[in-house]
This record gives C-alpha cells, sequence and structure tokens, in this order.
C-alpha cells in the first residue's frame, strides 16, 4: 500500500484510540450528574437540569465511543454466516459492505451539519424548563459522525491491503 495510506490508517486509528479513551470517562461524568439528581431531590431546590444534560452526556459517550469500538472490533455483527467464512472471504464482505456504512455515515454527516448549522444560525434551544443551547451536543456528534467516517474509510483501506497479502 502506498505511505500515505498506511499513515493515514495509522493516524485515525491514534486518533479514535485517544477520543475514545476520553470518552469512556464521561461515564462517571454520567454517574456524577445522575448521583446529584438523586440527591437534589431531597432540597428544596431540585435540580432542572440533571436529566437533560444526562442526555447530552450520554450521547457524547455513544457517539464518541463508536470509532473506537469500531477500531476495537467490539461492534456487532449478525454471525449467521460470517462465522464460518474464511478470512479471505470475510475480508472481501467487509472491504464491499464497508460502501453501506460509508453511505449511511456521508448521509447522516451532510443531514447533521444542516442541523448544526441552523442550530447556531437560530440559537436553537430546547424546550424544557432550563432551556439550554442545543448546538453543542450536535457539533459533538457531528465530531463523532465523522471520526466515525475516517475510521471506516481506513477499515477499507486495511481490508484492501489484507486482500493484496499486506498488512497494515
Amino acid at each position: 500500500m502506498p505511505r500515505f495510506i498506511v499513515a493515514y490508517v495509522r493516524f485515525v486509528d491514534r486518533v479514535n484510540y485517544r477520543v475514545g479513551r476520553i470518552a469512556m470517562y464521561l461515564l462517571f461524568v454520567l454517574m456524577g450528574i445522575l448521583l446529584w439528581s438523586s440527591l437534589s431531590k431531597f432540597t428544596p431546590f431540585p435540580s432542572i437540569w440533571t436529566l437533560e444534560m444526562a442526555q447530552f452526556v450520554m450521547v457524547a459517550y455513544y457517539i464518541l465511543g463508536g470509532p473506537y469500538s469500531l477500531q476495537l472490533d467490539s461492534n456487532v455483527r449478525m454471525d449467521l454466516l460470517y462465522g464460518s467464512w474464511s478470512d479471505r472471504t470475510k475480508t472481501w464482505v467487509d472491504a464491499f459492505s464497508i460502501f453501506a456504512l460509508i453511505f449511511y455515515l456521508v448521509v447522516l454527516l451532510i443531514g447533521g451539519l444542516d442541523s448544526t448549522a441552523y442550530s447556531l444560525q437560530y440559537g436553537e434551544r430546547s424546550p424544557t424548563a432550563w432551556r439550554p443551547y442545543i448546538a453543542p451536543i450536535k457539533i459533538v456528534t457531528i465530531i463523532g459522525i465523522f471520526l466515525m467516517l475516517l475510521q471506516a474509510t481506513a477499515f477499507f483501506f486495511r481490508d484492501v491491503a489484507k486482500l493484496r497479502g499486506e498488512e497494515i
């Protein structure tokens, strides 16, 4: 494989590894928010922000951890036929089917960019009592989708290299 493709795959793997490792700690942030939510119910002024903030942190945890999960091959596969195939057949199927994922992620990214632009332009806020701005979580979502797209293309290049008898 050309050097720039090998460098690209290694760069994407490093970035998604680091982002994924950082995103893992968002689970502790989520637990802290939910703990505060539980404790604040015993005070005269319960927190109105905890439910939505917990949802936002969960979205960030899920979206930013997705590329890392894909990288570690810990994603869920339908193993009905796949498990009985040879490694070469699996690689061919992976190299072909990754285009469906890439197409899906590109459509998701285009829609997300449009939605984020709208949110930034009009200052979109949640219709709850707390009324937080929605743009920050949409930006995090766009970053996560983009990182997943990068990881999917890195997997494609890795599969092509494997089919050529090389290893990245």
